[in-house]
């Protein structure tokens, strides 16, 4: 974990060096929950990225490994919930942390142990059950992932899993394993003499969730973000600035 008032201080220190008044806590907090998304989300098109790359093994095997025990954190396994016997459904929305998902497992009832489920797109599902050699069955299951409502983002759909073969009435259960989402970081405080002074001992400190790796890369996006609404250029310039020579630091 990284130290969220670490973090502040050292983004007060940058922006400026005189006044605390650039940048209140409610600003700081809204600049470090966009900021730990945009390096959380980063982690997934890296790893992608990188798993494309033709070139040394090793190199990039070792960045492999990196993104990996970085996205480690925040992965969770086996996570039991009941699957609706009468929709053959699991409403992933009552995991209010969940991100993206890695694996399913089900138990049938009458079955001993739980089956890996496929996943498929809605398209791939329409071939799997026409096709007699294909079809889903108790074995071989399958599960499809839907919004159900006209939203337009993750956090207001109702997400669902769909799960073929159905289980008849008969009660039923999975284990997911899926990434969560980093929990919003919060610089807490209380008012000495008109000024924030921090208190880590509130019901809602959260500190940044991230890999400890990633402070320096918190502070610059933070800056980033901060010069933008304060308009101050220096600012800015020098989080890019910043920005540009950790890029080159990680890529030499």
């Amino acid at each position: 974990m990284v130290s969220i008032n670490k973090v502040y201080q050292t983004v007060l220190a940058v922006a400026n060096k005189e006044q605390r008044g650039y940048i209140t806590p409610q600003e700081f907090n809204l600049f470090a929950d966009q900021a730990q998304m945009d390096i959380f989300e980063q982690y997934f098109y890296d790893l992608n990225q990188v798993r494309r790359i033709p070139g040394n093994s090793t190199n990039t095997a070792d960045h492999d490994d990196i993104l990996e025990e970085k996205i480690s954190i925040f992965h969770k396994s086996d996570v039991n919930t009941a699957i609706s016997y009468s929709s053959d459904e699991v409403l992933m929305n009552q995991f209010t942390d969940y991100y993206k998902i890695l694996s399913v497992r089900v138990k049938y009832t009458n079955f001993a142990d739980f089956v890996e489920a496929e996943k498929l797109s809605s398209n791939e599902l329409t071939k799997y059950l026409s096709s007699p050699l294909a079809k889903p069955t108790f074995d071989r299951p399958v599960y499809t992932i839907y919004n159900s409502g006209q939203y337009s983002t993750r956090a207001n759909s109702t997400v669902r899993l769909k799960f073929y073969p159905g289980f008849s009435g008969s009660t039923a259960s999975a284990k997911i394993d899926y990434i969560n989402k980093p929990p919003k970081p919060n610089w807490t405080y209380i008012a000495v003499n008109e000024k924030p002074l921090y208190n880590s001992n509130a019901a809602d400190h959260m500190d940044f969730t991230l890999h400890a790796s990633e402070q320096k890369k918190l502070v610059i996006k933070i800056l980033q973000l901060a010069g933008i609404t304060i308009k101050d250029y220096n600012v800015t310039q020098f989080a890019n600035q910043e920005e540009v020579k950790t890029i080159q630091q990680q890529k030499s």
